[in-house]
């Protein structure tokens, strides 16, 4: 009986596909450029199949009168395989015509479904074909939709090591007109593992009307590993750490949809522990094999704070925060270490007596120079091993629109006017409540390299300038304010480079907390908290017009900056030619009109 009513659902999934076949073929060959949309209002979707033929342009416009936006899909594209993309291509563009702005673009060489969304109710698209005589067609479909309104558990963000997700209303048929999308996001170092224990959707061969994509990476651009549908129950992996699902549908015949789950593998080599240190975290990754040698189990791991559990996979992984679960911050010879310890909380079996070694992992992560050293200690017994690793701090130094540094300016470069008050910010990216920023030296440099000249506007925490002022210190924030202004015989571009210092700020003795030394600066060569911040440039607004691009080049501003004197070389000697030419034009002319003065006309005597 299961089989029966298994083959009579299965006969009436195909009846129905090839009824949409025809229904989609009934809508017709779309002629080379129409407008669509305009002749029926009430109809809400449309699917074309175009036959194209070699050296054509042609254009359609879609255009909807109420306040809703397009999308479009292009689910299957067969182009010449051996043409080029700027000769033979598809091009989306927001608006009513082809000089809006391009949505995208797509060629026979794309490894992705294309879908693009319109702005407001108008959208255009245009294929243009080579000369070659290949067979060329693409199906497309569009629906008019509102952003205000959302299908529930369509798409979302997953970020844990393992997962499920599913459909919108699964094991209920699916919604129609539905694009979903799912971004599957884990740890560094991990790959994914996708598994479908089931997809039911509508049959057909080149999966036109309802299928599943997924893409190797963390957008629906990252690469297509596989397009499904019909029913199937396919498995998928992932070659790092992000992958995306989709799930779209048309607007007939709707089916269960599917179900899904995904796990993780942590991928690097690891033969006992690691640790890697950030600005904010410390990360161990344990293999499980090290700890099955001593016959412990990952369940039994612990942190200082025992509430604080791993992530479990083929490998168990600590996340540990530099201000939480216990971490220990110790500031000495002028260095700051932060230190947890795993334990494991299994009970002996015996008061007295027990037969498994006691194992403990001590991580560390000491603040140096411009990045973090991680050292790992594991005792066991009276074996130690030490693991040593590089990284670095995170810091970013911005300009903000006023003394409440609340908004940031984007723009690059930033044009300002002479004298203008700008406003500095660098910004330490740490989670540790403890820790301030202080502005040991900022210089300014017509040049990103910082090549002579440069102009001190801070130095040993002291102001140089007579317009800067430092703030005063602000937890993660070191802060100061001037006036713009530009270099001589220099383009009018100006670069900042600020060195930071990184202290403790329960350690009154420390740098940080000395403020401004005038008299003599004390060195800061044995201070390991120390980093700088670059930016630029900034630009007077005279000189907009004349760089001709927003996007100013580093590289050209310098060759620019270093070849003035010999352009105003070349002036100064073309200007001394010309006047020495027009000296000798002018004397060259003045004797010839002496020597014409000198003759008289005579009249011809009569013979």
């Amino acid at each position: 009986m299961e089989v029966v009513r298994g083959l009579l659902s299965l006969a009436l999934l195909i009846a129905s596909c090839l009824a949409e076949v025809n229904s989609t073929e009934d809508e017709g060959k779309s002629n080379c450029s129409a407008s669509l949309g305009g002749a029926n209002m009430a109809e809400n979707h449309k699917a074309l199949i175009l036959q194209l033929n070699p050296s054509e342009n042609c254009t359609w416009t879609i255009e909807r009168p109420e306040n809703e936006s397009i999308r479009i899909i292009f689910s299957q594209i067969q182009l010449d395989p051996d043409g080029n993309c700027q000769s033979e291509n598809i091009k989306v563009f927001d608006g009513t015509s082809t000089n809006g702005p391009l949505l995208g673009k797509v060629c026979s060489e794309n490894d992705f479904v294309p879908v693009f969304e319109s702005s407001f109710n108008t959208l255009t698209f245009q294929i243009v074909t080579d000369s070659a005589t290949v067979q060329r067609s693409v199906f497309t479909f569009y629906y008019y939709f509102s952003s205000d309104i959302s299908i529930p558990n369509c798409g979302g963000y997953l970020d844990t090591l393992e997962g499920s997700f599913t459909s919108p209303n699964y094991p209920k048929p699916h919604p129609e007109l539905a694009y979903c999308v799912w971004h599957i996001q884990v740890e560094k170092g991990y790959k994914i593992n996708l598994n479908f224990t089931e997809i039911f959707l509508e049959i057909d061969k080149h999966c036109r009307f309802d299928f599943v994509a997924v893409y190797d990476g963390s957008s629906t651009t990252s690469g297509l590993i596989g397009k499904v549908c019909g029913r199937v129950t396919p498995t998928f992996e992932s070659s790092s750490d992000s992958l995306t699902v989709v799930l779209s549908t048309d607007y007939a015949n709707s089916y269960r949809g599917f179900s899904a789950s995904y796990t993780s593998v942590y991928t690097e080599n690891v033969n006992t522990t690691s640790l890697t240190c950030s600005s904010d975290k410390m990360r161990v990754i344990i293999n499980k094999s090290y700890l099955e040698s001593f016959n412990y189990n990952e369940n039994d791991l612990q942190l200082i704070d025992s509430t604080c559990r791993p992530k479990l996979s083929n490998v168990v992984d600590f996340s540990i925060p530099l201000d939480g679960c216990g971490t220990i911050k110790k500031v000495e010879d002028q260095s700051i270490t932060y230190t947890n310890i795993i334990t494991f909380s299994a009970s002996p079996t015996s008061e007295v007596i027990t037969r498994k070694k006691q194992l403990q992992i001590i991580v560390k992560c000491e603040m140096e120079h411009n990045s973090t050293v991680e050292i790992t200690y594991i005792t066991e017994d009276d074996i130690i091993q030490n693991q040593n690793a590089l990284g670095k701090y995170n810091t970013t130094m911005a300009l903000f629109e006023s003394d409440s540094f609340e908004k940031t300016i984007l723009e690059s470069p930033y044009y300002v006017d002479l004298n203008q008050t700008l406003y500095v910010q660098v910004s330490l990216h740490n989670s540790d409540p403890n820790l301030v920023v202080f502005l040991d030296s900022c210089r300014a440099s017509p040049t990103s390299d910082f090549a002579s000249p440069t102009y001190d506007l801070i130095k040993s925490g002291c102001s140089r300038d007579e317009t800067c002022k430092v703030y005063p210190l602000f937890g993660h924030y070191g802060r100061f304010q001037f006036n713009a202004f530009k270099f001589l015989r220099s383009l009018s571009s100006v670069y900042l480079q600020c060195k930071i210092l990184i202290c403790d700020s329960s350690d009154h003795q420390s740098r940080c907390n000395q403020g401004c030394l005038s008299r003599r600066k004390r060195d800061i060569s044995s201070y390991k908290w120390k980093t700088d911040s670059i930016i630029g440039p900034i630009r007077l607004k005279r000189d907009r017009s004349a760089s001709g691009n927003s996007g100013f080049q580093h590289q050209t501003h310098a060759e620019e900056t270093q070849n003035q004197p010999f352009n105003n070389l070349h002036l100064f000697s073309f200007m001394v030619l010309a006047l020495n030419v027009v000296i000798v034009v002018t004397v060259i002319a003045r004797h010839f009109v002496n020597q014409r003065a000198d003759y008289k006309y005579q009249k011809l005597q009569d013979h």
